[in-house]
């Protein structure tokens, strides 16, 4: 309970950082490239599908506060990334780039599964 409180107001003061005008300003294609610049693809995979050591991150990324403030103050596996180390306009753009990704097509539309 207590964690899920921090995360809460973390949540609430990187969304007070933010601000709202960074969401609009945020380009998916600036965020594939610090997606790939961070490293954060070898543990997400190249399109943030998961993989053995890091969780799927897309399609449908938590909401952007949620992973800004998960970003600044991870206590997990994944350690923390400062600002001096990711900017706030970078986590933006990579919450964009994940937002950018497509679901994957329903198995019922593709013949060969459903033979």
């Amino acid at each position: 309970m207590r964690f899920v409180g921090v995360v809460r107001l973390a949540a609430l003061a990187a969304g007070l950082a933010l601000g709202h005008g960074a969401a609009l300003a945020a380009s998916a294609e600036k965020g594939k490239t610090a997606f790939v610049q961070h490293g954060c693809w070898q543990c997400h995979g190249f399109q943030g599908q998961g993989g053995v050591t890091g969780p799927k991150l897309a399609p449908e990324p938590i909401a952007a506060e949620a992973f800004t403030a998960f970003l600044r103050a991870s206590n997990r596996a994944m350690p923390p990334y400062p600002e001096a180390i990711l900017s706030n306009e970078d986590i933006a753009d990579i919450h964009a780039y994940l937002e950018s990704i497509p679901k994957p097509k329903d198995h019922k539309s593709i013949p060969l599964l459903n033979q």
